[in-house]
């Protein structure tokens, strides 16, 4: 009988061992489809967060991001075919296509293909059960309620202000050939400005001038609100969802509250290391003075209009990252953070006084290099990493995490494997970069080399001992093999993204 007693207690004791607790059970559960929150601004180069080394600007929840999170370094956006650099790289990232096929890609979608409509970020998440929602500033061709279910304060690619759109007095400068003197006389209020400390027509604080305040309220605060909105009603919801929230910030016109401009005294900004009067190449390489961006400021470029237009820059970047801080609270409040990867990113850089330039039509770091970072679960806090990456990476890592198969059109990579030490190199042989048909870049092996096709002209720049791109290395006979490695690499790159511009057989070293 002892023995029967003993074998039940050894079964009981059997079943009890083997049964899972309650947290492996629920490691057993199937994990739900993550959230995806995409933070886009306009227009924020590399060099404007101050947890990643820029000490000149306030950003204390972007900071949040780079602490929270893992951040890339080394990433790009590839360039564009026209001055509007942003249509490009949203068409890219919307469609996941590299510069050529997404420019092939828009005029499908400004036909309304229904394909090509439907090849598209929002889309391929959706059919995948998410619920998707956009708001802030599109600049595609596609409609954007036909990429997202719920679209909220679509905005253009920049505001007007109160006296008109600037084409009007582009042509005007253009009828008449006035200096830029006449041509500051004729730009509407809050460009081509200051001339100068008795400039005072324009204030960047006052909502009566438009611009980011047309419809009664800051743009950054309307993205804001929208976002907090979606999360409330998103919160009680089983569905995934994929946020798009695209700032205009940092694009001119720059405008914020006082007391975000109060923050950077004009006597405090600093002018870029390489700050220079006027670039030398400048109309050989589609930035001449009446592109509307180089407009924004006097010919020759003045210490004093960089200044102010830096301090306006800071000021929007800081008024939006306290709209940022406000939409990650709502998202810890809502309690979906633990299953939310939130990615912040640009769609490129921007000049703003650097080598004599003010936009974003160059292949210089300033201008194709972006800040980019990614939060969330099991993502490593406070890591930073050198690989080189696309902007458009992140469509193809959602994809990945929402557990969709890539399309075989969508040509870039998830950087998962990178964040999670599976992969040591970027999956890219060397970072191109395009700027209609008058410059070509190849950055690759701590080089750089610019190719202006118009001019027959090569400059190499070592990144590492260089990284403000201000020593021509290409004059040298000693880097004559460098240059020639990378201008065929750089037709290889060609090549691969259906680049179809012929450079030259030859091309000169320096000034003749």
């Amino acid at each position: 009988m002892k023995r029967y007693i003993l074998f039940y207690l050894l079964v009981a004791v059997l079943i009890v061992g083997c049964k899972p607790s309650n947290k492996e059970i629920e490691n057993q559960k199937p994990k739900e489809n993550p959230n995806f929150v995409f933070l886009f601004a306009d227009d924020q180069t590399y060099e404007s967060i101050s947890a990643l080394g820029f000490n000149e600007v306030h950003t204390p929840n972007l900071d949040r991001l780079v602490n929270s999170g893992t951040s890339f370094t080394n990433a790009y956006n590839m360039g564009g075919w026209n001055g509007a650099i942003c249509i490009a790289s949203r068409a890219m990232i919307i469609s996941g296509m590299p510069i050529w096929d997404a420019q092939k890609k828009t005029k499908l979608w400004a036909k309304g293909d229904s394909t090509a409509l439907n090849q598209t970020w929002g889309r391929l998440l959706e059919r995948n059960g998410y619920t998707t929602y956009m708001t802030g500033k599109w600049h595609v061709a596609a409609p954007s309620d036909f990429v997202f279910q719920n679209v909220k304060h679509e905005r253009p690619g920049m505001p007007s202000d109160k006296r008109g759109e600037l084409t009007s007095a582009i042509n005007k400068w253009k009828e008449e050939s006035g200096n830029m003197k006449d041509w500051n006389d004729y730009m509407p209020l809050g460009y081509g400005r200051p001339t100068g400390p008795e400039d005072t027509e324009w204030s960047p604080t006052d909502t009566l001038q438009g611009g980011f305040w047309n419809g009664g309220k800051h743009w950054s605060e309307v993205v804001r609100d929208d976002a907090l909105s979606f999360i409330d009603t998103a919160k009680d919801k089983g569905d995934p969802f994929f946020m798009y929230l695209a700032f205009n910030a940092t694009h001119d016109p720059r405008q914020a509250p006082q007391r975000f401009l109060d923050m950077y005294p004009l006597e405090d900004i600093e002018l870029p290391q390489n700050f220079l009067p006027e670039y030398p190449y400048k109309d050989s390489i589609g930035n001449p003075p009446s592109l509307r961006d180089e407009a924004l400021a006097p010919y020759p470029r003045t210490a004093y209009a960089v200044k102010v237009h830096r301090q306006e820059y800071y000021a929007l970047l800081s008024h939006m990252d306290e709209q940022i801080g406000k939409i990650l609270d709502a998202l810890e409040e809502s309690g979906k953070m633990d299953n939310t990867y939130i990615f912040f990113g640009a769609d490129h850089g921007l000049s703003v006084g650097h080598h004599g330039l003010i936009g974003k039509q160059s292949m210089f770091d300033h201008s194709v290099r972006i800040p980019m970072m990614v939060v969330g679960p099991d993502i490593p806090e406070g890591k930073r990493l050198s690989q080189d990456v696309y902007l458009q990476d992140i469509m193809a890592t959602t994809l990945e995490l929402a557990k969709v198969e890539k399309p075989d059109y969508v040509q870039f990579h998830s950087f998962m494997d990178i964040i999670n030490g599976k992969r040591e190199n970027s999956y890219y042989n060397g970072i191109y970069g395009a700027y209609e048909d008058a410059q070509r870049m190849i950055r690759k092996d701590g080089f750089k080399l610019l190719v202006y096709p118009k001019i027959n002209k090569v400059l190499l720049f070592d990144m590492k001992k260089d990284p403000n791109e201000m020593h021509d290395l290409a004059i040298y006979p000693e880097f004559n093999g460098k240059v020639k490695t990378l201008y065929s690499d750089l037709m290889d790159l060609q090549k691969t993204y259906n680049d179809t511009l012929t450079l030259p057989d030859t091309y000169t070293k320096h000034n003749s």
